[in-house]
């Protein structure tokens, strides 16, 4: 019999330690873990590194939007943060078995989202164990191109209610910084896109778990600013990325 906190660990464990348990020995020692202990305990023996930024290729669209996003999030976890983050970006194929290990996978595009059969089984194999993935709308288009198709996708796999609209008050609007909702984006103050501010986020929720997160507010546009000038910022537009992966860490 295990200890207490390991029987604790089962009955409500944190993504990070559901997907171990689900995916197996093999792809475990791939996975980060995010747990409450101080860095110098148990979590240093887990690799060198809590969190890495996963960006998902897929083969119908522009997959590699938004490029200078991803390190703009890492420094912010770096900043506000105690996680050992991989500075380093790493892109990998849908299609790829390796994408089941990560702890946080990001899609993003303008165009079509069609996933070939090896992109499904993957895609719905990781939300269903656990994953969890931020997909964003560079369109900022709820009738564009990639917002259609990637809700189609979505409908297929998971049904077609499965993606709703998260509620002011989710979880993940609380996971470290307080927001009243999903923050705007000057992408919809200025008019970009279908010229609507979207108050809301839509997810897909799996065992109590929210899987995919889904945008069409472009934050991966917002985010893809010039370090340089980020000191000029009345408010750091970054910090509900910090919610976002410390929610996918440790729902």
């Amino acid at each position: 019999m295990g200890a207490p906190g390991d029987r604790a660990a089962w009955r409500n464990p944190t993504r990070a330690q559901f997907l171990r348990m689900l995916l197996g020995s093999a792809a475990a020692a791939a996975l980060p873990a995010f747990a409450a202990s101080p860095p110098d305990t148990a979590a240093s023996a887990r690799g060198p590194y809590d969190f890495w930024f996963t960006r998902l290729m897929y083969e119908s669209g522009d997959w590699d939007v938004d490029q200078r996003m991803p390190s703009n999030l890492i420094d912010a976890l770096l900043q506000y943060t105690t996680l050992r983050v991989d500075p380093q970006e790493r892109v990998i194929p849908l299609a790829d078995p390796r994408m089941l290990t990560a702890p946080f996978c990001y899609m993003a595009g303008h165009r079509l989202v069609e996933f070939n059969p090896d992109e499904r089984r993957n895609f719905e194999r990781y939300v269903r164990n656990g994953g969890f993935v931020f997909a964003d709308d560079c369109n900022h288009d709820i009738d564009g191109l990639f917002a259609k198709s990637f809700e189609s996708q979505m409908g297929s796999i998971f049904g077609a209610d499965a993606l709703q609209k998260l509620p002011k008050d989710h979880a993940i609007y609380r996971s470290f910084f307080g927001f009243d909702g999903p923050p705007a984006t000057s992408i919809e103050l200025n008019g970009w896109g279908d010229d609507l501010v979207h108050d809301y986020l839509k997810g897909i929720t799996i065992g109590g778990r929210l899987g995919v997160l889904y945008s069409n507010k472009d934050y991966g546009c917002e985010w893809d600013f010039d370090w340089h000038n980020k000191r000029f910022s009345a408010q750091d537009i970054s910090k509900f990325g910090v919610n976002v992966v410390i929610y996918a860490l440790s729902a």
